[in-house]
């Protein structure tokens, strides 16, 4: 891979680790300034369906657009989770040091295990899907190729 081609896939795995630190943190915000737990759950879940349809549209976009193989694919995608699980956890470390009761060192461990928690069943998850896709692909090729030119 070329160094063009390396920073485009970091540049695009950080894209996607962004928005899921955004989609993080306004969830919790919205949630922790809603009325009823209601409204709180509604929040919550909001946030794991907006994270899942980024995860969907990285994974499509790694195999469709650059026709990566399953594993890389894979590797990509969890590498953006491990990203937004990295600065979510920077995000906890920052607001528990503002906390009335004081920071917690503990709170360090957050910014190895979040990332690990969450890249390694994404990689699982994201191998899966991407196999999946690929298994369909000659078959999606070959009607695209059957289809007239003008």
């Amino acid at each position: 891979m070329d160094d063009f081609g390396r920073r485009r896939w970091l540049s695009e795995a950080s894209l996607a680790g962004f928005l899921y630190l955004v989609i993080g943190v306004a969830s919790a915000a919205l949630a922790g300034a809603a009325t009823s737990n209601h409204v709180r759950f509604t929040w919550r879940i909001s946030a794991f369906v907006l994270s899942a349809v980024v995860f969907a549209a990285h994974i499509l976009h790694e195999h469709f657009r650059f026709r990566n193989r399953a594993w890389r694919t894979a590797w990509h995608t969890s590498v953006a989770v491990a990203i937004g699980a990295f600065g979510l956890a920077l995000a906890a470390n920052i607001h528990d040091l503002g906390s009335a009761s004081g920071y917690r060192p503990r709170m360090l461990i957050s910014l190895a295990a979040w990332p690990l928690l969450t890249a390694v069943p994404a990689l699982l998850v994201a191998l899966v899907v991407a196999a999946g896709l690929g298994v369909r692909r000659p078959a999606i090729d070959d009607i695209v190729r059957r289809i007239p030119k003008p």
